[in-house]
């Protein structure tokens, strides 16, 4: 029975990631990568990019290369942390800051759409459920 269940949560969860990198691009303008880190920058910023990495469980090159990727398109600045200069701080511009709203929007707009027969009582428990599992995801193997 518990195998069953979880190959099925396995399953949908497989599903779901598809689902919404299929719809991805009627969801705005930004990748998920993008997204993640400019939604992270919002909520803690400024942050040195090793900050950055462990919080989205990137590797440093990773990292690197995602601030890089924005910084050219200027919706984020790196600047020398006035502690240590030989470490970088990056935080959004207010163009990072309007892209991110943007896309914010249409993503609310997508699910509110989507989750419209939902009652309250569920949309609370799938929030719940899936910050639970992102967690249980970030503690897993650390």
């Amino acid at each position: 029975m518990k195998e069953d269940v979880l190959q099925m949560i396995e399953y949908e969860i497989a599903l779901l990631v598809r689902l919404t990198t299929a719809h991805s691009p009627r969801l705005g303008s930004l990748d998920r990568s993008e997204y993640l880190l400019l939604s992270e920058l919002e909520i803690s910023s400024p942050l040195a990019i090793n900050a950055l990495a462990d919080k989205l469980l990137l590797n440093l090159s990773t990292a690197s290369r995602q601030v890089a990727a924005l910084e050219t398109k200027k919706y984020i600045k790196r600047f020398p942390d006035s502690q240590n200069g030989r470490i970088s701080l990056v935080e959004l511009t207010d163009k990072g800051r309007e892209i991110l709203h943007k896309v914010q929007q249409a993503r609310y707009e997508a699910y509110a759409e989507m989750l419209h027969e939902w009652s309250p009582e569920q949309l609370t428990q799938l929030e719940g459920n899936l910050t639970r599992l992102n967690q249980d995801f970030k503690k897993w193997r650390k």
